[in-house]
């Protein structure tokens, strides 16, 4: 999708102020922008907010620390323990497990090759 979200809130709101339902106006984007541009149930879900009053477009703020603050605790648990399974990691920090590999994958490597690394530095010391 090249249109941005907020676009096509803009749209879907223009669609709600014409008196057109959620799936017209789904319909209406997808014939445009593409088949993905807009899902009928986002459409819908828009639709309902702008029928409560809420014509603000842009996304609500999200009051929960971002999960990137665990990434200390998460090389943490692997530093305490070569073993553990990135699941068993993810459990215990209560964060999602697409999140811990996703933090593990940003330094380049799998975990077992994280492991090596630190054996060996800890082997040179």
């Amino acid at each position: 999708m090249s249109e941005s979200n907020e676009e096509i809130r803009y749209i879907l709101k223009f669609y709600y102020k014409k008196g057109k339902n959620a799936t017209q106006a789904a319909k209406k984007i997808c014939d445009v922008y593409g088949p993905n541009a807009v899902y009928v149930r986002v459409a819908q879900i828009w639709f309902k907010r702008f029928q409560s009053g809420n014509f603000d477009i842009k996304d609500a703020r999200r009051s929960c620390r971002p999960v990137t603050d665990k990434i200390d605790a998460i090389f943490g648990k692997v530093e305490q323990d070569r073993h553990i399974s990135s699941h068993d990691v993810a459990g215990e920090l209560g964060i999602d497990h697409k999140t811990v590999l996703a933090h593990l994958k940003k330094l380049g490597t799998q975990k077992s090759s994280i492991f090596g690394c630190l054996m060996s530095s800890l082997k040179e010391t």
